[in-house]
């Protein structure tokens, strides 16, 4: 707030209050978590998953696999750990999600009163039937499509979904573990956006013949391209080419369909991120003999280049390698699963599980003896990043080792398949093998073409692919009706609290974060990891926010300068200064009432615990404890 004697003090809008909240500001699909952890500690279960459904189409499946960037934003982690958001999520899902009903009653849920706000219908609100007469046309049926198709749907419009596989969910279903991502909740969370009248024709791939084109051609108003990074990417790698070589992706997506893949008992990850970590997480279990997957228990790729690296280290122990190591150019800081808070959890676990980790170190060629893999030679990595940040590994020759291994499994990054592009289509491919957008609209270079996801940015974060999926909606909406969007609107809400009964939780700053999760001797085979919360062990997490909601509101009319509320402040977070120690005193000339000297109550919302204190101890009510609640609409 300030340096030496001067206060670098600035004056706040209403959407500086809205930055404010951390996790609400760091969601790309803008879910108000703050807002449903807090109704979770109040009790008010029902109203905090109409909260966190209302603006994420995904939310059941973002309860178990999201990589929570809100987490990562949470202010409570800068003091010990952040808000466990994302298992708590699951916990009102499960309550009042699709995963929590029949197929009978979930229809007459999406017909009746399904969330609120302004991207689902509110209570009492009817869903109509297409209100449009252009229908538009979802290639791939992975979180972008599914996002984009669901709130279509809620538009008015017809929408077909294109799918070239049997099932739904796209790289959720044939990359990410079913222990991270029970199969039921795609299919649950399919159900739900199927029950909006939106149409999935399955095992209907775009190839030559049947592409774009074609589709237009049967009448589709626009169509969004969202097919998934489904192809890994080659290294030029000596040996590569070896039986017991195998790319991450096809590795996973054969695994997860029901196929097996002898590994032997020495196996080797080659990357550093999530999809790493949980690759090898499965690879040290105990020999599962008899276990394989069905093909209705087909698992799903996670988003993001290295979540695929680990994913299918993961799935290799669980088909019963004994030793696995987890190779990565990046030091352990600089590892990506070390990036988020999920991650470095699941690296934490992983070490638990007895996973052997080799930060620093890059694969220099594979060892190949008799035609299969032997062992593999790696160079110690001195540098990852140029000072620039640009991705340039930089290696030390006179470091090098060999390590045995059985089987190695290369996650060095993935890339959509765009094969069924032809040049008659008119759209553009980036250098990355990306088709080539409009940023702000997503529009590719033909106006009626949309793309996201995979297909147009780099591997992330399911609900980043969610989010795109929402802004195409509306993009395709704005095209097809001819009415340009407009910026989003900020709705605020603001309650005053009463003093008198104003307080945290009891011991709140003390309670620990926790995720219940399977003992260690008991994870084998398929069976999820996490535990669902008790009632009261959610209620428990979630009065461990620190409600970046809530700010006390300083009424200058009614202070007399008494300075009880600095005195009690038990972070030093409120100060009255006088002008001149303002770094930029120039803020207040258009001000009422100038005087010669005034006082100025400055307030750091950065290291404020929300105790109400300072407006309990305040004899005049100066200042009150005030909650802000936001909802961004469009247009």
């Amino acid at each position: 707030m300030g340096s030496q004697s001067k206060f670098d003090a600035r004056p706040r809008d209403l959407w500086w209050f809205r930055r404010n909240v951390p996790c609400l500001d760091a969601c790309p699909v803008k879910t108000d978590a703050g807002r449903y952890v807090q109704l979770i500690a109040e009790g008010r279960f029902a109203e905090a998953y109409r909260v966190a459904r209302s603006p994420n189409p995904i939310a059941s499946i973002c309860g178990h696999a999201c990589g929570a960037p809100c987490e990562d934003a949470c202010r409570r982690g800068k003091l010990d750990a952040p808000i466990a958001i994302r298992a708590l999520k699951r916990f009102v899902n499960e309550q009042f999600g699709p995963e929590s009903m029949s197929n009978t009653a979930l229809g007459a849920v999406l017909t009746g009163a399904m969330g609120g706000g302004s991207t689902t219908p509110g209570h009492g609100e009817k869903l109509h039937a297409a209100r449009h007469d252009k229908p538009a046309a979802v290639i791939g049926a992975g979180p972008a499509g599914l996002a984009c198709a669901h709130d279509l749907a809620l538009m008015g419009y017809k929408v077909t979904v294109f799918e070239a596989r049997a099932r739904a969910g796209g790289m959720l279903r044939y990359a990410i573990p079913s222990y991270r991502l029970p199969r039921e909740i795609i299919d649950k969370q399919v159900e739900e956006i199927e029950a909006l009248g939106v149409e999935f024709r399955f095992e209907t791939p775009l190839k030559e013949g049947f592409g774009v084109g074609e589709i237009l051609r049967l009448g589709y108003g626009a169509i969004f391209i969202a097919v998934g990074a489904a192809r890994g990417r080659q290294v030029q790698l000596d040996g590569a080419d070896a039986d017991g070589v195998i790319n991450a992706i096809d590795y996973l997506f054969n695994i997860n369909r029901g196929y097996r893949l002898a590994l032997g008992h020495r196996v080797v990850v080659v990357g550093g991120g999530l999809v790493a970590i949980d690759a090898a997480r499965t690879a040290v279990r105990a020999m599962l003999p008899g276990l394989s997957i069905a093909p209705e228990d087909e698992s799903a790729v996670a988003a993001g280049t290295m979540r695929v690296a680990l994913d299918a280290a993961r799935e290799a122990a669980r088909r019963g390698a004994l030793e696995v190591v987890v190779v990565s150019l990046e030091s352990e800081p600089e590892m990506p699963a070390m990036r988020s808070a999920q991650g470095r959890e699941e690296l934490e676990a992983a070490r638990e599980e007895g996973v052997a980790l080799m930060p620093g170190w890059g694969p220099r060629r594979i060892v190949v003896e008799n035609g299969r893999a032997a062992a593999i030679e790696l160079i110690r990595c001195v540098r990852v990043y140029d000072d620039a940040g640009r991705f340039r590994p930089q290696f030390d020759q006179a470091q090098r080792q060999t390590i045995a291994a059985d089987s190695v499994i290369l996650a060095i990054g993935q890339a959509p398949d765009l094969s069924f592009i032809t040049p008659a289509d008119g759209l553009e491919i980036t250098p990355a093998g990306t088709l080539r957008i409009d940023p702000v609209t997503l529009a590719t270079s033909r106006p009626e073409i949309f793309a996201g996801g995979d297909a147009a940015f780099p591997p992330g974060l399911l609900i980043t692919a969610a989010a795109q999926g929402k802004l195409a909606a509306r993009s395709i909406d704005a095209w097809l009706s001819g009415r340009p969007p407009g910026p989003p609107r900020l709705h605020v809400e603001i309650e005053e609290l009463a003093t008198d009964t104003y307080a945290m939780a009891p011991r709140y700053e003390q309670i620990p974060r926790a995720i219940p999760t399977v003992p260690l001797e008991r994870r084998s085979g398929i069976t999820e990891i996490e535990l669902r919360y008790s009632t009261a062990q959610a209620r428990a997490q979630a009065e461990r926010c620190l409600y970046c909601h809530i700010h006390p509101i300083y009424d200058g009319a009614k202070c007399i300068l008494c300075n009880r509320c600095v005195d009690i402040c038990p972070e030093r977070c409120l100060h009255f200064v006088r002008e001149e120690d303002l770094a930029d005193p120039s803020l207040l000339q258009a001000a009422e009432g100038a005087a010669e000297d005034r006082s100025v109550f400055v307030y750091d919302e950065e290291i404020c615990i929300r105790c109400g204190l300072c407006a309990i101890r305040c004899p005049t009510a100066a200042i009150t404890m005030e909650r802000f609640r936001f909802e961004e609409r469009q247009g």
